[in-house]
C-alpha cells in the first residue's frame, strides 16, 4: 500500500520546513566575524572580532562596547578587546560575543520594522483617568523578537567544547527566539564551499592553522591538528625582521601620521606626528600595528615556492638577483625588500628557519604545516588517505600569501611520492577568506537541509543538550 501523504495540518511541526527560508549564517573567527543570508555568495556584514570598550560613567558596568571598523578610532579611556581566545579561536567572553552577534544579525542585517499605527498603543481608548493602558503597549513590544522568523546556522571550530555549543544554542533560542538552529564545523563548511563531501581541509587563519580530515560531511575527530602558525604568527615574524634590520625599523601606524613628505628609498622619514590630548591605550596601538603588518603581508611577503627548502645552498643568492618589492610605511619612509620577504614565511614549513621571537611565538617541528598534514593523515584509515590527498581544500586568509599553494604542493609531492595530489584553492580572495561562511550559506539554502534544523519545539522538549546529540 502506498504511503499516505500527510496533509499540511497533520504534518509534523517539529521539522522546520518550507521553501522560502530566509536563514542567517554566522561565522565567527579570531580576526573577523562574518554574517549574511543563506544562498548569497558573500557575507553582507564583515566586522573585526575586535571591539572597542569606552569608559562611560552613565553605564552600569562603567564601560560601553562599540562594534565595527568605523568605531575603532583613537579616544580617551578606550580599550580594544577581542571576544575570542587567541590560543583556540573559540569564544571567551560570551557577553561581548552575544552583543556583537546581535549587532550584526539584527542591526546590520534586519531593516527596522515600522509598527502599524493601530498597534503602537497610542490609538487605544484611554481609561477614565485619561491614561493609555501601558500593559498592552508592553505586551505588543514583547510579542515578536527580530529574529523570530529567521533560522540561524552558526559555524564553530572542530575542537569547540560541549559547554560552548550549548551556550550558543541557548543564546539563539532564548535571547533571539530563532525558530530553528544548526551548528556546523568550519572544515565541513570549507569542504562544501569547494563542492566536496570528503576532503583534507587546510585552514590557515589569523590565530591558528588547522588541518582536518572530512569524510562524508563529518569531521574525523582524531584527525584534527592545530598549530599557532597563522596570520598573527607571521606578523610576529615580520616584527622580528624589522627589529633586526639595519637600521632598526620602528614603524608608526597610520593614525599617528598627520602629514608626510615623499623621500628616497632608505632615507629617513619626514613626517609630522599627530598629537593627542589623551594617552593612546597599548591595546589600540597593538590593533593599529597589526593593520600595518597585514598590509605588509599582503603586498611584500612571499613563500619560497621550492623545490627544496629556502635555506638550501644557492637559493638566497638566486633571490638577490631577482627584483624585490618596495613598501612605503605610513610615515613616508620606504625601502626595497628582497630575500628578507622569503625568510619571514619560511618558518611555516621549516621550524629551523623561523626568525627569533618571544617564547609564546616559538614553534616546534610538529607545528609546521607539512608535519601537521603528516600527523593528520597518519591518524586516519590507510584506505582513506589517497582520497584525502586527491581532495585537499586550502582556505583561510593567511593562505593567500604569495606562493603558498605552490610550496604546499611541492612539500606534499616530496612527502608522498607516487600519490595523486590535487589542491583545491579558490582563485578569488573573497572565496578563500570566507570559505567557511560560503559553505554554511550553501548548506542552509539546500532544500534537503530543511529536515536537519533543530526546531524551537525540539529545543524546548530536550534542552540545550540536543545540540550535542544532533550536530555531530
Amino acid at each position: 500500500m502506498a504511503a499516505q501523504q500527510l496533509t499540511t495540518a497533520s504534518a509534523p511541526t517539529d521539522i522546520y520546513g518550507g521553501d522560502e527560508v530566509s536563514a542567517l549564517v554566522l561565522d565567527a573567527g579570531y580576526c573577523h566575524t562574518r554574517a549574511g543570508f543563506a544562498g548569497e555568495d558573500v557575507p553582507k556584514s564583515i566586522l573585526p572580532s575586535f571591539y572597542g570598550s569606552l569608559k562611560d560613567a552613565s553605564q552600569l558596568q562603567g564601560a560601553r562596547d562599540i562594534f565595527g571598523d568605523e568605531c575603532l578610532l583613537p579616544h580617551a579611556d578606550f580599550e580594544v578587546k577581542n571576544y575570542m581566545s587567541r590560543a583556540d579561536s573559540v569564544v571567551e567572553d560570551w557577553d561581548a560575543a552575544s552583543k556583537m552577534w546581535e549587532h550584526m544579525l539584527i542591526k546590520r542585517l534586519q531593516p527596522e520594522k515600522e509598527t502599524h499605527p493601530s498597534k503602537n498603543g497610542l490609538n487605544d481608548p484611554a481609561d477614565e483617568n485619561g491614561d493609555v493602558n501601558m500593559e498592552d503597549v508592553e505586551n505588543q513590544e514583547n510579542q515578536e523578537k527580530p529574529l523570530a522568523e529567521s533560522p540561524l546556522l552558526m559555524t564553530e571550530a572542530p575542537w569547540n567544547a560541549g559547554k560552548a555549543r550549548e551556550k550558543a544554542i541557548e543564546i539563539a533560542m532564548e535571547s533571539w527566539d530563532v525558530p530553528a538552529f544548526w551548528l556546523t564545523r568550519t572544515p565541513v563548511c570549507a569542504a562544501f564551499a569547494a563542492g566536496k563531501a570528503s576532503a583534507l581541509v587546510v585552514d590557515v587563519g589569523g590565530a591558528c592553522t588547522s588541518i582536518t580530515a572530512v569524510h562524508d560531511g563529518l569531521i574525523l575527530k582524531r584527525s584534527v591538528q592545530k598549530s599557532p602558525v597563522g596570520g598573527l604568527w607571521l606578523s610576529a615574524q615580520i616584527r622580528s625582521m624589522w627589529n633586526s634590520s639595519e637600521p632598526k625599523l620602528d614603524p608608526m601606524p597610520t593614525f599617528m601620521v598627520e602629514s608626510k613628505t615623499p623621500v628616497d628609498a632608505g632615507a629617513p622619514a619626514q613626517a609630522r606626528v599627530r598629537k593627542f590630548d589623551f594617552d593612546i591605550s597599548p591595546s589600540f596601538r597593538a590593533y593599529e600595528d597589526e593593520r600595518l603588518l597585514t598590509e605588509f603581508k599582503e603586498s611584500v611577503v612571499e613563500v619560497w615556492r621550492g623545490p627544496g627548502r629556502y635555506s638550501n645552498p644557492g637559493n638566497e643568492e638566486l633571490v638577490k638577483t631577482q627584483p624585490g618589492r618596495v613598501f612605503e610605511m605610513p610615515d613616508g619612509s620606504n625601502q626595497m625588500w628582497r630575500e628578507q620577504r622569503y625568510r619571514v614565511s619560511e618558518g611555516m614549513w621549516d621550524e629551523t628557519a623561523a626568525l627569533p621571537t618571544n617564547e609564546a611565538d616559538t614553534i616546534t617541528k610538529a607545528q609546521t604545516i607539512p608535519e601537521l598534514i603528516k600527523s593528520c593523515l597518519n591518524s586516519v584509515d590507510v584506505d582513506l588517505r589517497p582520497q584525502l590527498l586527491a581532495n585537499i581544500v586550502v582556505t583561510g586568509g593567511a593562505s593567500l600569501v604569495n606562493g603558498f599553494n605552490d610550496r604546499l604542493n611541492n612539500e606534499l609531492m616530496a612527502m608522498y611520492p607516487g600519490m595523486r595530489i590535487k589542491l583545491h584553492a579558490a582563485g578569488l580572495t573573497t572565496e578563500r577568506r570566507f570559505g567557511a561562511w560560503i559553505g554554511g550559506s550553501i548548506l542552509a539554502s539546500l532544500g534537503t537541509f530543511h529536515q536537519m534544523w533543530i526546531s524551537k519545539k525540539e529545543y524546548e522538549e530536550n534542552g540545550a543538550g540536543i545540540v550535542e546529540k544532533r550536530c555531530k
